[in-house]
């Protein structure tokens, strides 16, 4: 359970209804999910945060599809459930396979095992991976 409520379209404040029809103006959709409707208890906080997302999340040197992908990687690694399930859904929307979603799943955990072990033997960092330096 949420510890805001999930607001309706009825419950929100002038300013957080501003931000949803926003946020359904750009996604090109009547669908405004939970974590929308939670943030709306906080009209600063929504409007602060869709702002971040869609220029984070806008076309730029990544593909769309890179970036869900990304998002759905640091989803996993913090642990987001919601972020994870949300950004899945949104990959496969911009055609993300099985095929590359099991791929993204091993590179997640290849990296986390990996991660782990670097740290915890606490390995120094190689002199050719610094800047100015060559391999």
């Amino acid at each position: 359970m949420s510890i805001w409520p999930i607001l309706q379209d009825d419950q929100l404040s002038p300013r957080a209804a501003a931000v949803i029809a926003d946020i359904r103006a750009t996604r090109k959709t009547d669908f405004i999910n939970n974590f929308w409707r939670v943030l709306a208890n906080d009209p600063a906080l929504l409007e602060r945060t869709w702002a971040s997302l869609k220029e984070v999340m806008a076309p730029g040197a990544l593909d769309p599809l890179v970036k869900e992908m990304l998002y759905v990687a640091v989803s996993i690694a913090n642990g987001c459930e919601y972020c994870i399930r949300s950004h899945t859904t949104a990959a496969r929307a911009k055609g993300m396979s099985e095929e590359q979603l099991g791929e993204l799943l091993a590179v997640v955990g290849m990296a986390s095992e990996t991660n782990r072990l670097a740290t915890g033997l606490q390995v120094p960092v190689d002199h050719a991976f610094l800047p100015g330096e060559t391999v």
